[in-house]
């Protein structure tokens, strides 16, 4: 998609003040490339909407770092005062190595480790978000023998259905996800007599990509309910974290959601209840930011269909194999040529290897630069080497300067971290 930091000029497409060519053919492709001003202005977006609506000291954004791990991105969002939400030990590592405080971290995910959960605990973040009543034994266990008191929510699920796709739906009953909200008073009354146990907040989490206001407005409404039943039984609710998974335009007919519209429904349903907010908002801040570009290896044409064969392949960029996602694609240069009908397809020898199926594109041919937009969420962290193929490199873009932020892998590399046993060989 065309957006303020990533669009034509002069009929070629730039990313901030970068041609999209000159960045091909010095990082040469495919290549991931990340328009830092968007970035930073997406980030401050969420802190401004909730600054209009309250105070500025009872509202915490920690962004998600599933969608999207570089350092550099994660220390451009950690200058904007943004905190983070991991769901693994290697997260947790990220976020601190590019300065992210332990106490700006929240702890999620579903299988934390004995010695994940360890770690948290010594370093007393913010909160663990609990998904079950053995981690929740669990914890206590660790924290009694570590001296600690942890501080924890319980991920409640409150069968909301956030109206996305199947495979990115975290809060309706048949999903792994969280503690069924029925049996969330039970669970409370039991981690109150439990030894270093705060369990002083309440978090849910419904889905991603959501692009309307009312299944937020639905899933916050139970949570304020369930908030005002447990402080009438005596717990002391001071958090209550509202997830994340605002959506983004990925279709040009999509409209997602208004971040001061968002933020007043917020304070409408929670506000009364005087509680910190947290939020954990993350393709939203990266999503729209990254492309991969990528450049046409061949143009098949068959009896049936035309395929247009780009160097991009799913191991580069898998939710479209995935998830049937939709990324649009652009070219990097404006043209006059006559359209053609065609499946952009990568390399990568699977037949669920497919970008776009039956897209309208200016005829093309080997050589061509085009553009997977929206790619800036759960893009590289899901990308793999599979057909022993390497990473692609990622650079970020501020204005007219360009860093390479991932030190490239080669086919050498891949080798190399195998290992053989003498007596194979």
């Amino acid at each position: 998609m065309i957006t303020k930091h990533i669009k034509y000029k002069k009929n070629k497409l730039h990313i901030e003040g970068m041609d999209a060519e000159k960045l091909a053919e010095k990082y040469g492709t495919p290549l991931y490339c990340y328009a830092a001003t968007h970035i930073k202005e997406n980030a401050e977006a969420y802190k401004k909407a909730f600054a209009k609506v309250m105070p500025k000291n009872r509202f915490t954004v920690c962004y998600a770092v599933k969608a999207n791990s570089n350092q550099s991105l994660l220390t451009l969002i950690r200058k904007t005062g943004a905190g983070a939400d991991v769901v693994s030990g290697g997260e947790l590592q990220r976020a601190l190595t590019a300065g992210i405080a332990p106490q700006k971290i929240v702890y999620s995910g579903v299988g934390k480790s004995e010695k994940e959960l360890t770690a948290a605990i010594k370093l007393d973040l913010l909160q663990i978000n609990i998904e079950s009543e053995v981690e929740l034994e669990r914890i206590s266990r660790i924290a009694q023998k570590l001296r600690k008191t942890a501080r924890i929510a319980l991920r409640v699920n409150p069968d909301v259905d956030a109206k996305t796709h199947h495979k990115i739906s975290t809060g309706k009953k048949e999903d792994k996800f969280g503690i069924d909200i029925g049996d969330a008073l039970r669970i409370y009354n039991r981690a109150k007599k439990m030894p270093a146990i705060a369990a002083t907040g309440v978090a849910v989490h419904i889905g991603s990509q959501i692009l309307h206001i009312a299944p937020y407005k639905r899933a916050y409404q139970r949570v304020a309910k369930l908030v005002k039943d447990l402080r009438n039984n005596g717990h002391a609710i001071t958090t209550v974290d509202i997830g994340g998974g605002i959506g983004i335009r990925q279709h040009e007919k999509d409209m997602p959601i208004n971040l001061d519209a968002y933020a007043k429904m917020v304070r409408d349903v929670l506000g009364a209840l005087d509680v910190h907010i947290v939020m954990e908002p993350g393709r939203s801040i990266v999503g729209e930011a990254g492309v991969v570009l990528s450049r046409v290896v061949s143009v098949k044409k068959g009896h049936h269909k035309t395929f247009v064969i780009i160097d991009a392949a799913m191991n580069d960029l898998v939710r479209p194999a995935m998830y049937d996602a939709y990324h649009a694609i652009i070219p990097a240069k404006k043209s006059a040529r006559r359209r053609m009908t065609c499946d952009i397809v990568g390399p990568v020898c699977e037949t669920s290897d497919v970008f776009l199926k039956g897209e309208k594109f200016p005829a093309m041919q080997a050589g061509d630069l085009v553009a997977i937009t929206c790619a800036g969420a759960y893009g590289t962290v899901m990308s793999s080497t599979y057909n022993t193929r390497p990473r692609a490199n990622e650079v970020l873009v501020k204005g007219t300067k360009s860093a390479l932020i991932r030190k490239e892998e080669t086919v050498r590399s891949l080798i190399a971290a195998d290992i053989v046993p003498k007596w194979v060989a």
